[in-house]
């Protein structure tokens, strides 16, 4: 039995004694070499399209593929035969680096060190973002601010406590409402009575058909004037032009995207040049933490013919 495992990430997985699984390299960005074709398992992290549409094509006798990411989008779009390959994500692999990225950008927000760069770089001294805080109208600390969680799921359990402790008053937003780790999750259908009263509004959606454009120029207008938003989801829940027009017209006070619909982002995007606008090149995740145990337990459990974590 084949497992490949790829070259994007070390992967020191321990020896499974008692187990015939031969381990081999892969380059996540070149076609699967021919004699790996016959691949029982497949790990998969940070690969290009056009691998993996290969892989779907050629790879006839997969029977498990192991994903990283805590979305696999790119495994489920790429054609494979999920009716017969079991598919399980890297779910909570990367709650913690997330969740402190996303921290990051709201004080960032705040505290506007984004502006304080770009006048260092001109050797100016931003004597107006010194002084006395708040200033009138903005978002300036996080010490009684009203973040909303959209997308209530293991990462904004990993942020909320940080929040919290920083004195902000956390709130989710979700497809159902409860509490969740002492954090009150409203339903969806609850939105347009919460983004009025949001001054940060941090997005942690999934990749899907429901969530497409999901901040859109309706529910941009919402939001106060002095309202951030932060994506560190998926790229396609917001729509990017509408986001565009509101910074461009000072509807809302900023944003900082992590994830974007077409990635890279292109040179061509007008997103580059928008005011206020800070831009994170997808480097939210980092490295998946904790995969080789991920990768060791679901292992073991496949070779015991043993329900697998994480399946889709």
């Amino acid at each position: 039995m084949k497992l490949l495992y790829p070259t994007s990430v070390k992967l020191p997985i321990p020896t499974l004694k008692g187990f015939t699984v031969t381990l081999y390299t892969y380059n996540v960005k070149e076609p699967i070499p021919e004699e790996l074709i016959d691949a029982d398992i497949l790990v998969t992290w940070a690969n290009s399209a056009e691998n993996l549409q290969d892989a779907a094509k050629r790879m006839k006798n997969l029977r498990w593929i192991q994903s990283l990411a805590a979305g696999p989008n790119d495994v489920l779009s790429a054609g494979f035969d999920v009716s017969r390959i079991t598919v399980t994500t890297g779910s909570g692999l990367h709650d913690r680096p997330v969740a402190e990225h996303a921290l990051g950008l709201l004080l960032d927000a705040c505290r506007h060190f984004y502006e304080m760069r770009d006048y260092q770089l001109q050797s100016k001294w931003p004597a107006h973002l010194g002084g006395s805080f708040p200033r009138g109208g903005q978002l300036t600390t996080l010490r009684d601010a009203h973040v909303l969680i959209w997308g209530f799921g293991n990462i904004a359990k990993k942020l909320a406590p940080h929040l919290t402790a920083l004195g902000a008053h956390v709130t989710g937003l979700a497809r159902g409402p409860g509490v969740r780790d002492g954090v009150e999750v409203y339903g969806e259908d609850k939105i347009s009575e919460l983004l009025p009263k949001t001054d940060a509004l941090v997005m942690i959606l999934p990749g899907a058909e429901s969530t497409n454009n999901a901040l859109n120029a309706e529910r941009l207008k919402l939001l106060p004037k002095h309202a951030w938003v932060v994506n560190v989801g998926r790229g396609t829940s917001v729509d990017e032009d509408a986001l565009a027009d509101a910074l461009d017209k000072g509807e809302i006070a900023g944003a900082a995207l992590d994830v974007f619909k077409k990635e890279p982002l292109p040179e061509s995007s007008r997103l580059w040049k928008t005011p206020n606008l800070i831009i994170s090149p997808h480097a939210a995740g980092g490295r998946p933490e904790g995969c080789e145990e991920l990768i060791a337990d679901n292992l073991r459990l496949f070779l015991a013919e043993q329900p697998l974590k994480n399946v889709i």
